[in-house]
């Protein structure tokens, strides 16, 4: 591969870039445990309360093209992407205060409305900020081998994140408080807030150097309009086949992850939600050892396909056994030191601790290839039309996906409803029952197994294999190279 048109990233600016992810993250996390919030302060039910949100991220889904299409049109003092960053957190930040310390002191014929308008502001500044982690991806670096190891670096924030949070939850917010209180809620906002302010910033250095049109498509800016995103969507199959993949996958992973299912699983089915935070202080490590080999073994010399593969099949054998496992076994003798009620080491245990780690694992890996593959369909554009719309591509990508997710909180809201709980979610003190265990076991597993098999189905008809991606690298720079002489 000619070397002329690649540009590099330094390590420390992926590695600080990724943290907006991770920023945005944070308060995803917390706006997973809204549910509560709505059935305990807002007084709306539980199938209300969940197809709110549904509705909320169709919202969310709409705002998306908009924002995209925005950020294709920006390049200013700032760059293209910074400002983005900034207007988005500093949204999120208002917002989520507005939403948590004000609504339950309404009148409470006027806290629904009220947290809906909130929402909606939430939304766009979510939207504002996330696009960013998709968009900027192709200006940080186009070299198909650095491409890839932002996946280690945001996987290793995710693992992290996804650990500490139930740790910070279910063993020291919820005994403190006594459940989802208003406290709970502000508790947590005073942890989310600095860290994700911090976070964005983080990322806002990172793009310093590399946020100018010289890193942009063909280096040089291109008139984008309405009609040709109706091309790109018509032609560019590899973000068809990438949406299909990703907004399934995140269906699974949506539910599984649902603070419900959490509850469901650790509290009723296992009979001891502290075992939550201790299942993520035994699983993070080795989850971070098969993302970054992951990534260096099959990603960066089998390119970013393959590892996506790998990761789905990983997943489904991996997700598979776990379901089984919970039939077979029993969940009951689940225990780990440190956590009350243990007595000594059980097959239970040390199977579900090796089944999680492995579902865990390939589940990270499959995600930590999705947001730079992103940036590869971004610049197939700029190959196979000259246009460059990583706006386009962010956030198309993110409005499918959110609608596609979105289905989750309403899906697991019918399923409890189904299990009889229906003014309520179940709680930690809820009773255990057959029907309870299988609506906490499918979404746990079910679905997940299903979004892998939906990503082996697109990856499929995906185009872009790694020699593929020299190819277009190779194309862009000679573009390049032409617009320069001319």
């Amino acid at each position: 591969m000619a070397k002329s048109g690649v540009h590099r990233a330094k390590t420390w600016e992926i590695a600080l870039f990724a943290f907006n992810n991770t920023s945005t993250n944070l308060w995803m996390v917390m706006v997973n445990f809204v549910a509560y919030y709505l059935t305990g302060y807002v007084g709306v039910g539980v199938v209300l309360a969940s197809t709110l949100m549904t509705s909320m991220r169709i919202w969310d889904a709409v705002t998306d093209p908009l924002v995209g299409f925005i950020v294709d049109k920006t390049n200013g003092k700032f760059g293209k992407n910074r400002p983005f960053i900034a207007i988005g957190n500093i949204i999120l930040l208002v917002t989520t205060a507005l939403m948590f310390f004000v609504t339950h002191h309404l009148p409470e014929n006027f806290r629904l409305i009220y947290f809906i308008v909130i929402y909606l502001f939430y939304i766009i500044g979510y939207t504002c900020q996330t696009v960013v982690t998709k968009s900027a991806q192709s200006s940080l670096t186009n070299d198909p081998q650095q491409r890839p190891t932002f996946g280690i670096y945001d996987g290793i924030y995710n693992a992290i994140l996804f650990a500490t949070y139930p740790v910070i939850v279910s063993n020291f917010l919820i005994p403190k408080y006594g459940g989802f209180t208003a406290e709970l809620f502000a508790n947590l906002w005073f942890i989310v807030a600095p860290l994700s302010t911090l976070f964005a910033w983080l990322a806002i250095f990172a793009l310093k150097n590399k946020d100018r049109e010289e890193f942009f498509g063909t280096g040089q800016q291109v008139k984008v309009t309405f009609r040709d995103y109706w091309e790109v969507l018509k032609g560019n199959r590899a973000i068809q086949m990438l949406v299909v993949s990703a907004s399934t996958d995140k269906l699974g992973q949506t539910i599984r992850s649902n603070a419900t299912i959490m509850v469901i699983i650790y509290a009723i089915v296992c009979g001891n939600y502290g075992l939550q935070g201790g299942v993520a202080a035994y699983v993070t490590l080795p989850q971070l050892l098969i993302i970054f080999f992951g990534v260096k073994i099959w990603a960066q010399r089998l390119g970013q396909r393959k590892a996506l593969m790998i990761g789905s099949w990983g997943g489904i054998i991996a997700n598979s056994l776990l379901f089984l496992l919970f039939y077979i076994g029993n969940p009951k003798t689940m225990a780990l030191p440190g956590i009350e009620g243990f007595n000594g080491w059980t097959f239970f245990t040390v199977s579900f601790l090796i089944l999680w780690v492995a579902s865990a694992g390939f589940s990270s890996l499959a995600s930590a290839m999705v947001i730079p593959m992103t940036a590869d369909c971004a610049d197939y554009e700029v190959y196979r039309s000259g246009k460059y719309v990583p706006g386009l591509m962010g956030t198309l990508f993110s409005s499918v996906d959110k609608i596609i997710s979105s289905l989750g909180t309403t899906i697991i809201g019918l399923m409890c409803a189904l299990a009889g709980y229906t003014a309520d979610l179940p709680q930690v003190d809820s009773p255990y029952s057959e029907s309870i265990k299988f609506v906490g076991l499918f979404c746990l597993c079910g679905f997940i197994i299903i979004g892998y098999l939906c990503n082996i189905i697109a990856m499929k008809f995906y185009p872009l294999t790694k020699e593929k991606m020299e190819e277009i690298q190779d194309e862009i720079a000679r573009i390049k190279s032409e617009q320069v002489q001319s």
